[in-house]
């Protein structure tokens, strides 16, 4: 700290004597300034850590389904335009893919195949076994007519489940809505050629009714913002924030920016949008009926921090202080500040212990 500057006068006298002029010696006077500080009072009450974040509006699990084609494909229909609400059982897409039905007509013929060879190896075993107990035919014949009616069998199985693997790519050629929901985004319309990829989408359909908040948190951070922590979203334009709560904490850290993803849930239906971007300010905790103080009064230097004190003698007292929770605006004190004392909040800096002040009015 550097020290107050001093208001020094010099003064010059001249005395003047009965036996003649003579010079008097300097005398140098040294005063000091009062530096003026604004000061507020420390109060008892209650302070609350708050750890802030970005976050994201997002569709619950389950309430979010983004249509692709199953393969590349013609689309026939889509009914729905962006926006407009939708009931669960409704046609989303319907997509042309004439290939998925000739392969579903393949499939079941080559079933209705391996049913007849099984039937051939069925009855050829039956025809064998009496042969061979009367020793016409060999132990060997029998044995391989029973290995082909095996493999017969399996044929049959392999083809029956082809059939319906089949099936039931051809039934996702139409695409209906799981849940009541909302339109959110359409990328395409009735006769676009699409691909099989998720580079490709058609249309996505998302709950409204049921959105949550995703929010990247440091992971320094994530030891205070347990599952059931207390907070607010606040989201552009708006005035006031909306209650949420921690869901879940994240199973794992991005470790290129040690990130990790928290689940936070609405306390009513949200006004945001999915998409909206927010900030989460979470309480990560609470103390009630301490000493709280503007956290600009608090200053550190090296490894301690203390605080100016005006004192009743018009000066500026040095009072180290142990420090508890802090919040953007206000901060604890544990010890060295009672309740009442006026804290100095502006004109401390660089101020000096026993230092002459006044206190701006």
């Amino acid at each position: 700290m550097t020290a107050t500057p001093f208001l020094r006068l010099v003064v010059l006298a001249s005395v003047a004597t009965l036996g003649g002029c003579g010079r008097a010696p300097v005398e140098e006077v040294e005063t000091t300034a009062a530096v003026p500080v604004t000061v507020e009072a420390a109060a008892t009450g209650t302070i609350e850590s708050i750890v802030t974040i970005a976050g994201t509006v997002t569709p619950a699990p389950g309430g979010d389904l983004l249509v692709t084609a199953p393969e590349a494909a013609r689309i026939a229909e889509m009914p729905r335009a962006e926006g407009d609400a939708v009931r669960a059982g409704d046609v989303l897409v319907r997509f042309d893919i004439p290939s998925l039905a000739a392969d579903v007509d393949a499939k079941r013929a080559a079933v209705k195949q391996a049913q007849a060879r099984l039937e051939s190896a069925r009855a050829n075993t039956a025809r064998l076994a009496p042969l061979v107990e009367r020793g016409v035919t060999a132990q060997r014949d029998l044995e391989d007519a029973r290995r082909a009616q095996a493999e017969a069998e399996a044929d049959v199985s392999q083809a029956e489940s082809a059939v319906q693997a089949a099936n039931a790519l051809s039934a996702r050629a139409v695409v209906r809505a799981p849940f009541d929901g909302v339109v959110a985004k359409r990328w395409h319309n009735p006769g676009d050629f699409v691909e099989a990829a998720a580079s490709d989408p058609v249309i996505r359909l998302i709950n409204p009714k049921d959105l949550q908040v995703v929010a990247s948190a440091p992971v320094a951070l994530l030891a205070g913002l347990t599952p059931g922590r207390k907070g607010r979203a606040l989201g552009p334009g708006a005035d006031e924030g909306e209650a949420v709560t921690v869901l879940t904490r994240p199973a794992q850290v991005d470790p290129k920016t040690t990130l990790a993803d928290l689940r936070l849930g609405f306390a009513a239906a949200s006004r945001f949008p999915a998409g909206a971007p927010l900030t989460i300010e979470i309480v990560t905790a609470s103390h009630a009926n301490v000493i709280v103080i503007p956290a600009v009064a608090v200053l550190r230097d090296g490894d301690e921090t203390f605080v100016m004190i005006a004192g009743t003698d018009n000066k500026a007292h040095k009072k180290p202080v142990k420090i508890g929770l802090a919040s953007a605006e206000k901060i604890e004190i544990v010890s060295g500040v009672a309740a009442g004392d006026l804290v100095i909040i502006h004109g401390q800096d660089e101020l000096p212990d026993n230092a002459a002040i006044a206190i701006a009015k």
